[in-house]
């Protein structure tokens, strides 16, 4: 038998005034589905997606089905939750026009288990025309994004709800406090994403250290070369060595080196600049760097300039170093871009 003050301290009582759940280490759990079903159909409703001549909105949520649960096991909080969605949405082409195209969005595996940015979202269109369709790609490019920062803020919320009363305090610390040590250790991806659903892309919930890179590079070739190889597949997948998607259109998606590095064009003037949200696969959810590319053509060649903001500034000298070795120098030993071009002639 234990001595006097050397029991097992998960026994012992003293330390919590309601004599419960010492020391959190008892597995409890909180039921979170109904308040998830109604969170979704609020963060849903009416919902704008406009642009230059577009007008769209995500009017509700139709269908909702699945399951979530908060965890408290030896003081750790463990969230499971697994839906899928089906919300409606109608948009125009003209915000004077009076003909309104219906659709819908189908969110088929929202669960824990993926980064939201690899949560599938599709895009549907009730009837295809013209008009239709443009809408749907519309949709493609920016609804879906706006679909993921709600699902960012459902997921932000629910942590933030269901920690309440889950991790009790003990003697030597409150409640607030153990809150913090337990989430610290449980998983943070969401803990980037944006606050407001009208932030921009990089607004962060949090602080996050962040850096600014700059860097300076003369191909010996021409702007249209240059800008070529950066924004068609077959190119891409020549000096990358991997397969890659590339749709060099604005909105468009690029996935490389197996996915780890992805993002959005954002825009593409040939032969003269990039812009891209660009991240790594291995980014906190939510959070991209923002690159602009200039091409500026010289007499013997063309000069390139990158700016990248955002870069976590945990991992600024990897970055700088990739961009040189698995870019820079990779696309100049592909295609000899770094033979002058009077050596050429």
């Amino acid at each position: 038998m234990a001595k006097w003050g050397e029991g097992d301290p998960r026994w012992i009582v003293e330390e919590r005034p309601d004599a419960t759940n010492v020391n959190n280490w008892h597995w409890t759990e909180k039921n979170a589905t109904t308040w998830s079903k109604e969170r979704f159909h609020q963060l849903f409703k009416n919902v704008k997606i406009c642009g230059e001549n577009v007008d769209c909105t995500i009017e509700c949520l139709e269908k909702c089905s699945g399951e979530a649960t908060a965890n408290n096991r030896k003081g750790k909080l463990i969230f499971f939750y697994e839906w899928v969605l089906t919300l409606n949405w109608n948009g125009k082409l003209d915000s004077k026009s009076n003909v309104c195209h219906k659709g819908k969005i189908l969110i088929p595996n929202l669960s824990e288990e993926n980064e939201l940015h690899d949560v599938e979202i599709t895009v549907t269109i009730d009837e295809s025309n013209e008009e239709s369709e443009a809408l749907k790609q519309y949709m493609y490019n920016y609804g879906r994004e706006k679909v993921r920062q709600i699902l960012c803020v459902y997921i932000k919320e629910l942590k933030e709800e269901y920690s309440k009363n889950l991790i009790l305090p003990n003697k030597n610390s409150t409640k607030d406090e153990n809150i913090a040590a337990a989430t610290s250790k449980n998983d943070n991806n969401y803990v980037y994403c944006s606050k407001s659903l009208n932030s921009a892309p990089n607004s962060l919930g949090c602080k996050l250290d962040v850096r600014t890179l700059s860097i300076e590079e003369e191909f010996q070739c021409s702007a249209n070369d240059l800008y070529n190889v950066l924004t068609k597949s077959d190119m891409v997948m020549s000096f990358t060595r991997s397969p890659a998607k590339v749709e060099a259109v604005r909105g468009g998606e690029f996935q490389l080196y197996g996915g780890n590095v992805h993002g959005i064009f954002d825009e593409l003037q040939p032969e003269k600049k990039l812009t891209l949200r660009w991240r790594l696969k291995s980014w906190p959810s939510g959070h991209f760097s923002n690159v602009s590319i200039e091409f500026n053509e010289l007499k013997h060649g063309t000069q390139m300039k990158l700016k990248q903001t955002g870069i976590p500034a945990a991992e600024y000298d990897t970055i700088k170093a990739n961009w040189y070795r698995y870019y820079w120098h990779s696309i100049k030993q592909t295609f000899g871009f770094g033979v002058p071009l009077a050596d050429l002639i």
